[in-house]
């Protein structure tokens, strides 16, 4: 296992330079079969990453570029007439594939937005009243940019609840940037990057987290820092029942990746920012990117205001 993912997470850093911790969110995300929102400028590697991922497990990828008159037909696909066998036939969109990059997905109508819904939550879609199951593992990695940026529509919190995570890559260190500059463009070490890893052990690793030990007094820390969000008055609303599994499972997969099969606060701690972040608003800002920023401020009031051995 430890072989495994460390020739995973060296892979995938050697082409996305300087966003180690970055990447292990990821790969976390992943093994805790998540869905991973990446928010930032434009040219900072998102999709580098998510190729990348691709590539190094062997996974079948697929890139949907969000634009504002994109239809939900273009991703989940449409049934169309074909006249030698007088029948509809079904053409699958490219969401039927195992790493599905949305790109600047709050490019698009929420009409759109929303198509991805059952998608995510279920592996599954349903077109001409038929449903047709997704592909396994079904790993979506969609981008956007900032709301202040012309031509956005803002993700609803229902849509962005459906992310386990939601990242920011942020510029490179001076050095990484050095890197770039006096090396080859990173897209093209992809064409070099072999699969280091089995699906079977991928979904294997899938496995291992959901047996990853929690103590009862672990799951209490968790429930009273999910509690404090529900009550505060620093917070508009709190996290749901579903927020607080996604936030338990996420941490389990960050403790298999630090090479232990028990749980501990610093797990719950580590990945308490991209999965809570999303997923609660303090008071009325103004502007809706100060809110955004406002999420990631409350998880330090969070994490200051809950003592681990109350």
């Amino acid at each position: 296992m430890k072989k495994n993912l460390d020739n995973l997470l060296h892979a995938v850093d050697s082409v996305l330079l300087g966003k180690h911790h970055q990447v292990k969110l990821a790969v976390a995300c992943l093994l805790a079969r998540g869905h991973l929102l990446i928010e930032d400028l434009p040219g900072m590697g998102k999709t580098t990453l998510a190729q990348c991922l691709a590539r190094v497990l062997g996974l079948d990828y697929q890139r949907v570029q969000f634009t504002s008159d994109l239809l939900p037909a273009d991703i989940l696909g449409a049934a169309i007439f074909d006249r030698q066998n007088s029948d509809f036939r079904f053409l699958p969109g490219p969401v039927f594939t195992q790493v599905l990059l949305a790109d600047e997905v709050n490019r698009s109508t929420p009409k759109t937005q929303s198509a991805l819904l059952e998608a995510m939550e279920e592996q599954q879609v349903t077109v001409e009243g038929e449903t047709r199951p997704l592909p396994t593992p079904f790993f979506v990695i969609a981008t956007q940019n900032p709301q202040t940026q012309a031509g956005t529509y803002p993700l609803p919190e229902s849509q962005l609840d459906r992310f386990l995570m939601r990242v920011s890559l942020g510029y490179p260190s001076r050095a990484a940037e050095q890197q770039l500059l006096k090396g080859a463009d990173p897209r093209g070490r992809l064409q070099d990057i072999e699969p280091v890893m089995a699906l079977e052990e991928l979904q294997g690793l899938q496995t291992q987290v959901d047996g990853i030990k929690a103590t009862d007094q672990l799951l209490d820390y968790l429930q009273r820092l999910v509690d404090f969000t529900r009550h505060d008055a620093s917070f508009t609303y709190g996290i749901s029942p579903r927020g607080a599994m996604a936030w338990l499972r996420a941490a389990k997969a960050w403790a298999l990746i630090e090479q232990r099969d028990f749980l501990l606060p610093d797990d719950i701690q580590a990945v308490m920012t991209p999965v809570v972040g999303h997923r609660v608003r303090g008071l009325p800002s103004g502007s809706a990117e100060r809110s955004v920023r406002s999420g990631d401020a409350l998880v330090e009031h969070l994490l200051n205001s809950v003592d681990v051995l109350a």
